[in-house]
């Protein structure tokens, strides 16, 4: 696991929350390779108390104008939340947004280290922070965290009962089998309020109880993202354009031989694999608006990864994008990813919208950073803990693909397994009452 030391965080931590530099916007990007999937970043921004590009309010419909035109030759870090579908599609979203972050938000850091080891190399320094300061962050003569040491005990509550849920899946198997969808990503939420927590201290227990290639740790103002996602949405590296997405889970054993059986089963599961080659069908379409003729292709269809909780069936799709596509066309063209969504996407959002309960905002959207040639690489936004410290409310969401085959309890124990190692980070019992 990538992950850089203790004592190196415990510093950072104090120097960019609450030392004499309080970063408005921080984010780290901490990913690991464990899983032999791929590895992200890891790579820290900061930025002072600048305005951002960032938006939460309701925009006209002008759909591509309004996705940022991003400056040539900066960085930019921030997220797309899943919401920001709006100011796509004719949709709307209507539940209740008790977390309010931006549809989205981006901004120009002053502070880049690219994390290397125990050491890190300055990308950026927009203002001038003296190196010896720079330093500090990265000093070794404070004791180290323990990732493991007690977290206070967060009660979690549900948004729909074990009843609920089974009901409205098996309604959404019923708008299946009438030709309105082939799959719906169906979402559910636990939440905690009046709740108060260390966010350091529960984003290194999730690493450590989960370590992932898109691993994020995010400050947005009184806002955090603890991230740790196993999924990429989209990356660009010169004129090729790559999405991972991934459908199909199994849990993990401690038995070796029954590990390598749940395995084997989810890589000839019939059912996953009809999820997965539905999705991958789904990415190959949007990646057709955007490619150059006949470049789209199936790098790899239902590989096997291995990640500490789960298994996960990854699929890998690429093309090769036409000459002079920007940012805002990529985005247009792909957003929301259809492993979040469903199929066909915008009928499926229709039905997200109908069936769950809570406004997904953030979950379920994109995180990372554009680099100055224009590069970037963005995650989804899963197995994600959000709070908002001024509210202190808290709230993670998972979900899973509901097809004709699925069977709604199976559904729900796969939410709860997916949940685990968020419960786990939190020492959260579930509240059933």
């Amino acid at each position: 696991m990538r992950l850089f030391s203790n004592n190196k965080l415990k510093v950072l931590k104090f120097t960019a929350l609450s030392g004499n530099r309080l970063f408005q916007d921080f984010v780290l990007l901490d990913g690991s390779d464990e899983s032999g999937f791929t590895e992200g970043e890891c790579i820290l921004a900061l930025d002072e108390c600048e305005i951002p590009y960032t938006n939460s309010q309701t925009l006209p419909r002008v759909f591509a104008e309004n996705i940022p035109k991003f400056a040539d030759s900066q960085w930019h870090f921030g997220f797309v939340s899943y919401d920001y579908k709006n100011q796509l599609e004719l949709l709307n979203s209507c539940h209740p947004d008790r977390l309010q972050f931006p549809e989205i938000h981006f901004f120009n850091p002053a502070l880049i280290l690219r994390l290397e080891g125990t050491g890190f190399t300055v990308l950026k320094n927009k203002k001038g922070i003296p190196t010896e300061e720079i330093d500090a962050i990265f000093g070794t003569n404070e004791p180290a965290d323990n990732n493991h040491k007690s977290q206070s005990s967060v009660r979690i509550k549900a948004r729909l009962t074990r009843e609920e849920y089974i009901s409205r899946v098996n309604k959404v198997k019923t708008e299946i089998r009438q030709g309105e969808i082939y799959e719906l990503n169906f979402c559910l939420e636990f939440y905690s309020e009046n709740v108060v927590i260390d966010p350091w201290q529960v984003y290194s227990r999730l690493k450590t109880i989960s370590p992932a290639p898109f691993s994020a740790f995010c400050r947005f103002g009184d806002k955090y993202l603890l991230s740790s996602s196993p999924e990429r949405f989209l990356k660009k590296t010169g004129n090729r354009l790559v999405s991972q997405p991934i459908k199909g889970t199994r849990k993990r054993s401690e038995d070796t031989d029954q590990d390598l059986s749940l395995k084997n089963e989810l890589r000839n599961n019939e059912k996953e694999q009809a999820e997965n080659v539905m999705i991958v069908d789904l990415v190959r379409n949007d990646l057709s608006r955007i490619a150059q003729r006949g470049s789209v292709k199936v790098d790899e269809l239902f590989g096997i990864y291995s990640f500490p909780q789960v298994h996960q069936m990854i699929s890998t799709v690429s093309c090769v994008l036409k000459p002079d596509t920007s940012f805002a066309d990529i985005l247009k063209a792909t957003f929301p990813m259809g492993s979040m969504t469903g199929a066909p996407k915008v009928s499926a959002m229709q039905l997200i919208e109908e069936y769950e309960v809570t406004k997904r905002g953030i979950y379920s959207g994109a995180l990372g950073f554009i680099r100055p040639d224009g590069d970037f690489d963005f995650s989804v936004i899963i197995r994600s803990i959000l709070y908002d410290a001024s509210q202190k409310y808290l709230s993670f969401m998972v979900g899973s693909a509901i097809t004709d085959l699925s069977d709604p309890e199976a559904e729900y124990e796969e939410c709860l397994l997916k949940a685990k190692g968020m419960m786990e980070a939190l020492n959260a019992t579930l509240d059933q009452s």
